[in-house]
């Protein structure tokens, strides 16, 4: 497996800390909102890298977190009246429905800042002791001056920094950042009541949760390119000051999401929903979409490329909607190395894509030619079945597929109408049961007779 370090810049060999063990943290969501495209950019980006590493045979660990105390947060509850929990939970369970939606897998921790307090308070403890955090009247603070390699790993420059970093007259130098704030409102420490701040929960959840060895806590640390700094700056120089050594081996990021050419931002008033976008189509069809195109690559989000991206999804289901009820036997060998081949290429979604295009295409010319041919059939569902496995898409029932934005109300006239009209068919009352198909049609829907029965489809 082969993947792109982005403190290196360049493509590296993927060689995990223990055999075939691959650990993996990615910075989830603050949940004081619903989650937009940036987040489902980068929950499906590592969840390819997750299937990937998988079927590649390693062994995954794979950490997510909800930070869940915030100064975003605390805004929320003041214009709400509502408590954190209340938020909190919302807006996590909100979180795990759209990523069940564009059936991104449950990581296998996720691990909340509340519920990692203990953690947190024992490494600013530590960090405090040791001489590396400072405190102030307003809380405890890292003292950046005291790690040599301070920038390390964002690349940024001293003069680069100012916008970034959060001012406060008291601090000993601009880039230092706040550990623990001070309030009476929160929770209990060593060193004052108060609330974690949010660079320090991710490297003691790491700490918690992982086994690292002498040089490395973790595998691979991934998420959003807006986290390189100083999110993960801060992470990073935390690790090497309180533990004496590298926080990951490697270090992963996707792109940017854009709106419209414009890059998606709340100020900017683009902020696209993930529900809005599941509005337009469905779930699997955006992750199609938002995973068409290289994970490090900035996106460009458009309506009518999310359609486009739905109808070539389609075709996946024509074939396996073509093949409904076949048993599978054995992936093509051929197909399954070149496609794996692609995908550990730094995940060349592109390529391997194009691979699947390739198979469903011959596949359908080959059951043109040969439409008994059962070891064809059956060789070819495997190909989907892996497919859908790798690529986390085509896991949809076939039929039900082609039914999405029919409401339940629709639903049940038409199940109403394929009722009557088989009804009329056992009555052998044949002009009936055309006047129904003819109905069914007047309301798009065209239907098939199965073995399994009457199957219907939107047009």
């Amino acid at each position: 497996m082969i993947i792109y370090d982005s403190v290196l810049k360049q493509k590296v060999k993927f060689e995990p800390i223990r055999g075939n063990e691959a650990n993996i943290y990615v910075c989830g969501p603050t949940v004081y909102d619903d989650a937009h495209l940036g987040h489902a950019k980068s929950s499906i980006s590592f969840d390819l890298l997750r299937r990937t590493l998988k079927a590649l045979g390693y062994k995954v660990k794979f950490i997510k977190n909800f930070t869940d105390i915030d100064d975003k947060i605390l805004n929320k509850m003041a214009a709400t009246n509502q408590s954190l929990e209340q938020i909190t939970s919302h807006y996590i369970q909100r979180y795990k429905d759209d990523m069940h939606a564009l059936n991104v897998t449950d990581a296998d921790i996720e691990p909340k800042a509340t519920g990692s307090l203990e953690a947190i308070i024992s490494y600013i403890k530590n960090l405090l002791e040791t001489g590396f955090a400072y405190r102030l009247e307003d809380g405890i603070y890292f003292d950046t001056s005291k790690d040599k390699d301070y920038l390390a790993l964002s690349g940024r420059k001293d003069e680069n920094l100012q916008a970034r970093v959060s001012s406060n007259d008291g601090k000993k130098d601009p880039k230092d950042f706040a550990l623990w704030k001070f309030d009476e409102n929160w929770y209990e420490s060593p060193f004052g009541k108060g609330r974690p701040g949010w660079h320090t929960e991710c490297v003691a959840m790491i700490k918690e949760h992982f086994e690292g060895d002498d040089k490395y806590e973790i595998d691979i640390h991934a998420g959003g390119a807006d986290l390189l700094f100083p999110h993960h700056e801060n992470e990073a120089a935390q690790c090497r000051c309180g533990q004496h050594k590298s926080l990951a081996k490697y270090w992963m990021h996707n792109g940017f999401v854009q709106v419209s050419g414009e890059k998606m931002s709340k100020s900017l008033g683009n902020s696209f929903f993930i529900k809005d976008a599941l509005s337009l189509a469905p779930g699997e069809a955006l992750r199609f979409y938002l995973m068409s195109s290289h994970y490090r690559a900035n996106f460009n989000y458009d309506i009518d490329d999310l359609m486009a991206s739905k109808k070539r999804l389609d075709k996946i289901y024509r074939l396996k909607k073509r093949l409904s009820g076949v048993k599978a036997s054995e992936v093509n060998a051929k197909f399954k190395d070149e496609i794996l081949g692609f995908m550990s290429d730094d995940l060349n979604i592109s390529a391997a894509l194009s691979v699947v295009d390739e198979m469903v295409n011959s596949a359908n010319l080959s059951l043109d030619n040969e439409p008994k041919n059962k070891a064809l059939k059956a060789q070819t569902v495997a190909n989907l079945e892996f497919t859908s496995s790798l690529l986390g898409i085509a896991l949809k029932d076939e039929f039900e597929w082609f039914q999405w934005g029919i409401d339940d109300e629709l639903k049940a006239k038409i199940n109403s109408l394929i009722e009557q009209r088989n009804e009329a068919k056992k009555q052998k009352d044949f002009a009936l049961s055309d006047a129904l198909r003819d109905e069914l049609k007047s309301l798009n829907i065209s239907i098939m007779d199965t073995p399994n029965g009457t199957m219907w489809e939107k047009l």
